[in-house]
């Protein structure tokens, strides 16, 4: 670990100092060659672009590969404007034509169009089947280069196929069975395929596939993937042909993108396309102002309730005491129910036609937390302001605990039902919500009680 540092600190000291000469660079290349790749990657991605790319062009052609794959695609297409060299065309080549696809959709037009002319006429053929799809379908994550077997194989057959053909596909660890017309009529597993009597036919000891449409969304494909603990699955188009595979990286890879979006949507920011070290600062303060704009603009129906209700708070001052309490309360209890629902929503544990089961779960919920917090609230309020303000609090948290539990539930099955991000409709809104509406309750109990 040590040795790793020390090798770490060096090379950042040569890049900083701009190495321009041939004995620079060569030292350079001999001290990044003893770093791992994950601490390369870790360098290029939180570099400056110009400092990035003098680390990556002296890199052997073997690990910048390694480099290269383990990027974001944004941050590949950042790279490769900043390098413009041979070595750029090497790797596009080498890469697999859904990691590549992803690649040219970060890059600007006419720079995807030169590389992708760099192709050889297969590369470029996967590579535009698999650009076909539109962004969101799997189509587009899947790759196109199947190793596939024949139903009317015997077992020796398709081992002698297997090895003669290992090479290209990105994996051979699931072999789909395709007819004549590439028709999917099941997979065998390589494993299997070792085992089995090398007599028997390939279609004897094939089992059905869980497989999934070109153009079905991405992320419900990855968590069925997931769900189902496969290493990969067939993609065929709407009438059962096999035009790919989803490998268990690129499953991987789309949930962890999609984790990634929901957190930074939940917390009220637009998620970054690249590492954060290496983001531009407007870059970072675009991504969350205009959420920051949107919650400023909403929370003046907090302080339009607080005007409607001044005159209450003239004649009972200790009312305000409590207000922070009250709306931090409604915003933690509705923001808790709504983060719980949105990942009920994405690992599939519920529907959209599951909501009134939601309802009546977080009804129960919100009843039993405002029970135990308005309980506290009437004993602790009620011993030192007396017992009608301990009422009106220990009601008041009940019917906010209650409602705020419902609308934290409720708000991501309805951002699904009209196709929002359930993330978007998570804590920053429910906050707001929340708190004009917990102040609208607390206020008329008080009214109430209180006799105002």
């Amino acid at each position: 670990m040590t040795s790793t540092r020390v090798t770490t600190e060096t090379v950042l000291s040569l890049l900083r100092s701009d190495p321009q000469s041939e004995a620079q660079l060569e030292q350079l290349a001999r001290e990044a060659q003893k770093l791992p790749v994950p601490e390369l990657v870790y360098l290029v991605e939180t570099r400056a672009s110009t400092e990035a790319a003098i680390l990556f062009r002296v890199l052997g052609k073997v690990t910048a590969l390694a480099v290269f794959e383990a990027l974001p695609a944004p941050h590949q297409a950042e790279l490769i404007s900043a390098l413009r060299t041979q070595q750029v065309a090497d790797i596009i080549g080498d890469l697999d034509p859904d990691d590549r696809a992803s690649l040219f959709d970060e890059l600007p037009a006419s720079v995807a169009e030169r590389l992708m002319h760099g192709l050889d006429a297969e590369q470029r053929e996967m590579t535009t089947a698999v650009l076909g799809y539109s962004r969101e379908s799997i189509g587009r994550y899947m790759s196109p280069e199947v190793l596939t077997l024949s139903p009317g194989w015997s077992v020796r057959e398709a081992l002698a196929y297997v090895r003669a053909h290992a090479v290209g596909p990105e994996t051979i660890y699931l072999l789909p069975v395709v007819d004549e017309s590439r028709i999917l009529l099941g997979v065998v597993g390589l494993r299997r395929l070792l085992v089995a009597e090398e007599d028997s036919l390939v279609g004897e000891i094939a089992h059905l596939a869980v497989s999934a449409t070109a153009t079905d969304d991405r992320e419900l494909v990855a968590r069925r993937f997931s769900a189902a603990k496969l290493l990969a699955m067939p993609i065929v188009d709407g009438e059962g042909r096999l035009v790919g595979i989803l490998t268990v990286d690129d499953a991987v890879g789309i949930l962890e993108e999609e984790d990634h979006e929901d957190t930074a949507r939940t917390g009220g920011a637009e998620p970054l396309p690249s590492s954060y070290l290496s983001t531009p600062v407007l870059r970072v303060v675009r991504s969350r102002i205009v959420w920051l704009l949107v919650l400023a603009i909403s929370a003046i129906l907090t302080v339009q309730v607080l005007e409607v209700f001044e005159d209450k708070l003239d004649e009972v001052v200790i009312l305000a005491l409590f207000i922070p309490l009250l709306t931090g309360t409604g915003g933690n209890t509705g923001n808790q129910a709504a983060t719980t629902v949105t990942r009920a929503l994405a690992v599939g544990e519920v529907r959209v036609r599951d909501l009134p089961r939601v309802v009546w779960q977080e009804l129960r919920v919100g009843m039993v937390l405002g029970v135990v917090l308005g309980s506290l609230g009437f004993i602790v309020a009620g011993l030192v302001y007396g017992p009608a303000i301990g009422m009106v609090m220990g009601t008041t948290l009940l019917s906010i605990c209650t409602m705020a539990a419902i609308v934290g539930g409720l708000m991501p099955l309805v951002a699904k039902r009209v196709g929002a991000d359930p993330a978007v409709f998570s804590n920053p809104f429910i906050s707001t919500f929340c708190d004009a509406t917990g102040l609208i309750i607390y206020f008329t109990i008080a009214t109430a009680v209180l006799g105002l």
